[in-house]
């Protein structure tokens, strides 16, 4: 009887958490802006928030798109690059930096011109670029594991050395930390950008795959999402200690924290975006499992414009889109 109990309780609480997620409406499909001709993957993205405008790095079309958000259509394609994957954009300098596999360089193109300005090279497998807007300093992840610093002009400061090639890495703002996912040795590295040095790691244990991060540095929580098993991962950045694991969706390449609305977006090839809610620091239930489209697993989130844009690559017939879902509160 309480084995039977127990089981039937089981398949409630589990019907219970189905109907509160397919009941729940956290983002809207507002429009899709297709983007034709464009082939092969996609891979990260950034935004000029006063011009409306989203780079996506199209990286096996070897160009980055420029989509005009405000008319809903392409409105230049930077075409020659090598395997782009990650795109960052300057407002105050009006430069974009595009970061490329093949060729591992990092380019600086003027934002509105797109003439090339400078090619830094770094020999492999340029990756995820990141700004420190109070230093004025470029990251990139790149090679078989080190992180890169330029200034905004595109000249090299220094370089940390890391034991695995860099994936999604975080800057705090309070603190000269930064956090990278190092799938590769299966572990979080803590680098302190001040000495250009590991601080400290911590495992991710039998956890594989921890290639999307994001930060909430208010609550001092990471979240790394794994994709094997696929987990949101929260961990407490005073001590590395795991607070809380959950079932996240497939294949997740990105993720993002909306502090406005304590949620949490993971996007994953799977075909869905993982909608988290932060109910305390300690405590992250799924709200929602969003549709996509199968490979859709790279995403951007403009807290500033509560939208967010996931990259659709080319199936079949069907040409390569953003997808821009707004937050509904």
């Amino acid at each position: 009887m309480r084995i039977r109990r127990a089981v039937f309780l089981t398949a409630l609480v589990l019907a219970s958490a189905t109907v509160a997620i397919g009941q729940a409406a956290p983002l809207k499909l507002e429009k899709t802006i297709e983007l034709q001709d464009v082939q092969g993957r996609i891979d990260h993205m950034s935004i000029d928030i006063a011009g409306q405008r989203l780079f996506v790095s199209a990286l096996g079309n070897n160009t980055v798109e420029v989509v005009d958000l405000k008319a809903g259509k392409r409105a230049h394609s930077i075409s020659g690059l090598k395997e782009p994957q990650g795109a960052l954009y300057i407002a105050n300098k009006n430069r974009l930096f595009v970061a490329s596999d093949k060729d591992g360089t990092v380019k600086v193109f003027d934002g509105a011109s797109f003439q090339l300005l400078k090619t830094v090279e770094y020999g492999d497998d340029a990756d995820n670029l990141r700004y420190d807007s109070a230093r004025e300093r470029v990251y990139v992840g790149f090679g078989g594991g080190a992180l890169g610093e330029t200034d905004t002009d595109g000249q090299k400061i220094a370089e940390t050395k890391l034991d695995a090639h860099p994936e999604s890495f975080q800057l705090e703002k309070g603190s000269s930390r930064i956090y990278v996912n190092l799938p590769g040795s299966r572990k979080v590295a803590v680098v302190d950008r001040e000495a250009h040095s590991v601080v400290t790691s911590w495992g991710m244990g039998l956890t594989l795959g921890n290639y999307a991060m994001a930060l909430d540095e208010a609550d001092h929580r990471l979240f790394v999402v794994s994709r094997a098993p696929a987990r949101l991962v929260v961990m407490d950045t005073a001590t590395g200690k795991v607070v809380q694991k959950l079932a996240a969706v497939g294949d997740c390449d990105d993720i993002f924290f909306d502090q406005a609305h304590k949620r949490i977006y993971a996007t994953g090839g799977e075909g869905a975006i993982s909608v988290f809610e932060q109910q305390d620091p300690d405590h992250y239930r799924e709200m929602a499992r969003v549709p996509t489209v199968k490979g859709a697993r790279t995403s951007f989130f403009s807290p500033d414009l509560g939208r967010l844009y996931v990259a659709v690559r080319r199936q079949g017939s069907s040409p390569a889109a953003i997808q821009v879902f707004s937050v509904v509160p």
